[in-house]
């Protein structure tokens, strides 16, 4: 009767306690540790000549973990250089030309005027003979009044095709500047391609963009890689708990609630961390194929949606990575 007794009271307070257990704590044991890896992949095709990085091996941000062959970019690089000084050669000459065709334009111009001066002249000296000759006809000789003539003719004649050769020479200006503009753009084309093969040559030396450790290593030397290819993955430290709870759990779950965190890696380990955020919608909700619930047999499931639990600090000498199982418990009183 005692014994009896005595179990009945283990069982009642074991009871009290798991209730009271359950009143002040919300826990799952659908939870493991999450983060974003970064995937590493070249930019450019190569082959690669060095990996002085291992599987597991830590390395920092901006650290080298791969070299591609950097032979073909060096010479493409030395080729856009000869054609960028080619095209700066092109455009000195257009500058040049500008320069002559100016000054083809004032030398032009000066020929007109002398020519229209002359031209000027020889219709004054025909305006002259010719008013003598109807003062009296025998003052002037028509050999004497032919020539006079004929030279009035010919200034006049000079004096339009100077001016024609001042607009030829304005238009050799403005195509002059037409070819500085051309000049100009190959100029620009050629430092544009100067920046591209120099930004490939950099991309030859693959970096770790975040610190982490080293997965999923791929890659060896001799290896062609080509733009885009995994060659190895990198975990970074900042690591956190995706915490699948029921629906009808939510309405306890706010952000900020501490929580006590149980690691199966490490069973010894106290770690702590608090609630960041809960996602709008369930898991299922974002899977390649989604459920579709329009049918006539549904059953009703409740769904599992992701909360978010940051470490408030991830325990020293304990191996974690995406994927762990753990156990939170939420502290919802």
């Amino acid at each position: 009767m005692i014994a009896g007794i005595v179990v009945l009271a283990v069982i009642v307070i074991v009871g009290i306690l798991a209730w009271w257990y359950e009143s002040r704590f919300l826990t799952t044991d659908d939870a493991f540790i999450d983060t974003r890896v970064v995937a590493v992949a070249p930019r450019v095709a190569g082959q690669i000549i060095a990996v002085p990085v291992t599987d597991n091996e830590r390395v920092a941000a901006g650290e080298v973990v791969a070299q591609i062959d950097p032979t073909p970019y060096q010479v493409a690089l030395q080729q856009s250089l000869a054609a960028e000084q080619l095209a700066k050669t092109g455009l000195a000459q257009a500058r040049a030309n500008i320069v002559v065709a100016q000054a083809a334009v004032q030398q032009a111009q000066a020929a007109y005027v002398s020519a229209a001066a002359q031209a000027a002249n020889a219709r004054a000296d025909l305006k002259r003979y010719r008013f003598l000759h109807r003062r009296n006809a025998k003052a002037v000789a028509r050999t004497q009044m032919d020539q006079v003539l004929t030279a009035a003719r010919s200034a006049s004649a000079e004096a339009r095709a100077a001016l024609k050769r001042v607009s030829g020479a304005k238009a050799q200006i403005l195509a002059a500047r037409a070819a500085l503009a051309g000049a100009v753009a190959r100029v620009a084309s050629a430092r544009a391609e100067v920046k591209s093969t120099r930004l490939d040559l950099s991309y030859t030396t693959v970096r770790a963009a975040q610190a982490g450790h080293v997965t999923k290593k791929s890659v060896a030397v001799g290896n062609y890689v080509g733009p885009g290819q995994e060659l190895m993955a990198i975990v970074p430290q900042q690591l956190w708990v995706t915490a699948n709870f029921k629906e009808t759990d939510l309405d306890l779950i706010h952000p900020g609630q501490r929580v006590s965190i149980n690691i199966d890696a490490c069973p010894n380990a106290k770690v702590r961390g608090h609630v960041a955020s809960i996602q709008r919608g369930s898991g299922e909700a974002f899977d390649l194929l989604p459920p579709q619930n329009a049918t006539g047999n549904y059953v009703k499931i409740v769904q599992r949606v992701p909360v978010r639990i940051d470490f408030d600090a991830l325990p020293p000498h304990c191996v974690l990575g995406p994927g762990m199982s753990v156990e939170p418990d939420i502290r919802i009183n």
